[in-house]
């Protein structure tokens, strides 16, 4: 059962306007999807967070705009780097029996017997694109990392099953490693060292996307 956000059409679009929404505790928005027309809205603060809290992020939404209903999911958000609040917010109007493309946060569980070992562990994806219906999109999706031991490396092909979506990505595409610990390299005086370069790179962190 979806829960109930009203929302109101917006009129004006100039930045004192939008300033003056926020800082009565709304937050500017839009409505998008194949079947209605995108349209400028704004909501609650408090009653978006709350409803997230309750449905998730990937949750479907039933977004009252001035008294028409339409069943929506967050898509993507911009946020406010200093005070980490939302400062506008997308949402997709969705047919509950047609699939969609939304992003899933990946998360890795479990203690990795390598890390123990002292090996690095590398987590190249943070978000999967997956294809499902919005009542089966899940809130994430795990990764059990807790047999990883160092050299050993967990691809998409390796996820569990956890739900009736697909993910688009490729199998062999790596999602967590365990790389050998560094080599310290004692310098004895007056010994010359070859040149060298750094054995891993941090990865980077993707980028939320919106359909």
């Amino acid at each position: 059962m979806s829960t109930v956000l009203q929302a109101t059409e917006r009129k004006e679009f100039r930045n004192s306007v939008l300033k003056q929404l926020r800082d009565n505790g709304n937050i500017p928005a839009v409505m998008y999807g194949k079947k209605v027309e995108s349209k400028p809205i704004f909501v609650s603060s408090a009653d978006l967070t709350k409803i997230i809290r309750t449905v998730g992020r990937n949750g479907v939404i039933s977004l009252d705009v001035n008294g028409s209903k339409h069943d929506v999911v967050l898509t993507d958000y911009q946020e406010d780097s200093f005070k980490k609040e939302l400062i506008h917010v997308d949402f997709l109007a969705v047919d509950r029996s047609s699939k969609i493309n939304v992003m899933v946060v990946l998360i890795l569980v479990g203690d990795a017997p390598g890390v123990k070992d002292g090996g690095v562990l590398q987590q190249p994806v943070h978000e999967l694109s997956i294809t499902s219906t919005p009542n089966e999109i899940p809130q994430h999706i795990e990764v059990d990392i807790s047999n990883l031991k160092v050299g050993e490396t967990v691809t998409i092909a390796d996820i569990l099953y956890q739900g009736n979506f697909t993910i688009n990505h490729p199998d062999d595409e790596l999602v967590a490693s365990i790389l050998p610990p560094r080599q310290e390299v004692e310098i004895n005086a007056g010994e010359q060292q070859a040149g060298g370069h750094p054995d891993n790179e941090e990865g980077r962190e993707t980028e939320p996307v919106s359909e």
